[in-house]
């Protein structure tokens, strides 16, 4: 599926080929701190299906993530948008992109979770809680 998506400012596009099937929910500690919620959904792309357009990301090297492995974490320097992560190493494999970065994020739905283990119990009752369509 052809994909494109940026961060919030602007200063940063992209484009890719993902598989929806990829996308997936991470509970990690490490995705809970760096956005400040309790997951992250992302979808992977191999790296020659990824192309920056626009911009240049900052990078933050995380060292130990919660894998064990080093990993790099890209985000706008303007804004601050969480743009992707990928592994700490020349010519990475893949890039895991953040889905709400994406101009398709309705079409890409999670198949799976990770890091069950850290998941927020209060997640499940999500259902039940009262809802409004805008907030006023």
């Amino acid at each position: 599926m052809k994909i494109d998506g940026g961060c919030h400012c602007g200063a940063i596009a992209f484009e890719a080929e993902a598989d929806p099937a990829t996308a997936s929910i991470c509970h990690c500690t490490d995705c809970q701190a760096i956005t400040g919620t309790a997951f992250r959904v992302n979808v992977s792309v191999p790296a020659a299906q990824f192309t920056l357009l626009k911009g240049e990301p900052a990078r933050y090297l995380k060292t130990t993530a919660d894998s064990g492995n080093k990993r790099i974490q890209a985000f706008c320097p303007a804004c601050g948008t969480q743009l992707f992560a990928t592994a700490a190493v020349d010519n990475p494999p893949a890039y895991t992109l953040r889905v709400g970065t994406l101009s398709q994020r309705n079409q890409i739905t999670p198949k799976s979770q990770n890091w069950t283990q850290s998941a927020q119990s209060w997640l499940a009752g999500l259902a039940s809680l009262p809802g409004k369509a805008r907030n006023a």
